[in-house]
């Protein structure tokens, strides 16, 4: 049953070198890839069910014991994520079924699609903290590829600077693990959370922690390093931006919280000060960037900035309520920020372009488009009674029962200043008189959007079913916040 762990990984691993084969039939692709996905999806799901019923899952590869071999852990949080990333591949690929050009298609989107998702599973299962250096890098490389070709001079340029500054943050990866390295003799995760708790060298591993703290703020898009994240999301197709503004940016917040629930531990009052300080500006100056903007796809990815906010400041809080709301947020997040990357393609489908001056009237010609977006809008906006308002209010609630009433009402604010922003959306895309012609009003988008009303549905039945969604995250967070629990499992001691 163990080996159930490593199937997320090694599935689009090998389907995804099978696809190069197949290049030049893009039937046989779109065959092999949406079968691939579905199975992916329903693989999670059971994985998921039997961790939560079994408790953790730890695989040892090539039966080398932990801490001297290569081990992947499936916990609560892990599958969850697992979950998350089945569900926005499946979405996005058949939405890419409809959209995506023949171009990108002959030069192996479907390939480096699925080596991405295994470069996220990974990253989510590893139990080793150089192998998630290792997924890092097969899920940054594969974005890179996916976010350059076919693309126009503008994309180029703004990808260039994607892929600098990741290389930098990988440098420095690199870096910090040979520093923990220096200090612990490991780098199994359950290995130095037990050596960490025994060192007293505590300016050192502060200094450690937050070299680590960098490189995933780095990747998470926390302030100040998110400058490179708005005008990269913007230029590739719909698709890939839904992928890449639901996915990518979680894989980093996936690895701060696991790190400093689980690794970096020894000084909170230092550390999670320092990271809760940091979810402030983060919400305050996404949501003000994107406020200023009037480009349908810049606004969204200026609030993936100001949402990864509130995932931090609940790791900033620490405590249970706080990491369950957390959690909960990263669930309703992805979905949420999925659906309106795809919303944003149908737009521009419609009407090719995504200026919010240049667009008006869609509520007319396309009232289930309008309407659909309008209700994950205002989820991601926290109205109740969707998935927004009830991953937000735990978060905001412990911030006032710990006493950070600023950190809580700069996350009021943010909450009103995106519902203004959503709202500006809108009104100018979907409200007012019609701006595209006759042609671009038949246009049909039904098939576009029988991609999106699932992500829809979540955000609803996340809200409606808050209370065992709520339950299940305190669950997660009360696993991951007694670090015991992964060490025994990985260790068995």
């Amino acid at each position: 049953m163990n080996n159930l762990v490593i199937l997320p990984v090694l599935i689009p691993l090998i389907v995804g070198s099978l696809l190069i084969l197949f290049a030049k039939n893009h039937t046989l692709q779109r065959v092999i890839s949406g079968f691939t996905a579905v199975g992916m999806l329903l693989i999670a799901f059971y994985l998921a069910g039997y961790v939560y019923q079994e408790g953790i899952i730890v695989l040892e590869m090539g039966n080398w014991t932990a801490p001297f071999g290569i081990v992947f852990v499936a916990d609560m949080f892990a599958t969850m994520m697992v979950i998350l990333a089945s569900i926005v591949g499946v979405v996005c690929l058949f939405f890419a079924f409809q959209t995506i050009s023949p171009e990108r298609e002959k030069f192996f989107f479907y390939p480096f699609y699925f080596f991405l998702l295994a470069g996220v599973n990974g990253a989510f299962l590893t139990g080793d903290l150089f192998n998630l250096f290792v997924f890092f890098e097969v899920m940054l490389i594969a974005s890179y590829i996916l976010i350059v070709h076919g693309g126009t001079k503008y994309q180029l340029r703004e990808s260039f600077k994607y892929v600098v500054i990741n290389v930098f943050a990988s440098i420095l990866f690199l870096a910090a693990v040979a520093y923990i390295y220096s200090v612990t003799g490991t780098l199994n995760m359950a290995h130095l959370a037990e050596r960490v708790g025994e060192l007293e060298q505590t300016g050192v591993l502060n200094a450690i922690a937050i070299l680590f703290l960098i490189v995933f703020a780095m990747k998470g898009g926390l302030f100040p390093l998110y400058f490179w994240l708005p005008r990269s999301y913007y230029g590739p197709p719909a698709a890939v931006a839904a992928l890449f503004g639901g996915l990518l940016t979680k894989v980093g917040i996936y690895a701060i919280i696991r790190t400093f629930t689980l690794i970096f531990t020894h000084d909170p009052d230092f550390t999670h000060t320092i990271i809760l300080v940091l979810a402030g500006f983060t919400m305050l100056f996404g949501v003000l960037g994107a406020v200023s903007q009037f480009d349908f796809k810049r606004i969204l990815s200026y609030h993936i900035i100001s949402q990864v906010g509130y995932m931090v400041m609940g790791l900033g809080i620490y405590t249970q309520l706080a990491i369950a709301g957390a959690i909960y947020y990263i669930a309703h997040h992805i979905i949420v920020k999925s659906a309106l990357f795809l919303f944003a393609g149908a737009t521009q489908r419609i009407t090719g372009t995504t200026d919010l001056k240049q667009m008006g009237g869609l509520l007319k010609t396309h009232p289930y488009l309008a309407w659909l977006f309008f209700i994950t809008a205002i989820s991601l906006a926290g109205i109740p009674p969707l998935s927004g308002f009830f991953s937000k209010f735990p978060i905001i609630l412990a911030g006032f029962e710990e006493g950070n009433y600023i950190i809580a009402a700069v996350a009021l604010a943010v909450g009103l200043l995106t519902l203004f922003s959503m709202l500006k959306i809108f009104i100018y895309a979907f409200w007012g008189e019609q701006k595209h012609t006759a042609e671009q009003a038949k246009i049909p988008v039904g098939k576009l959007l029988l991609p999106i009303v699932p992500l829809v549905a979540l955000t609803i039945v996340l809200g409606f079913a808050a209370e065992p969604v709520f339950v299940y995250s305190l669950q997660v967070a009360e696993q991951i916040l007694d670090p015991s629990i992964y060490i025994e499992s990985v260790l068995k001691e």
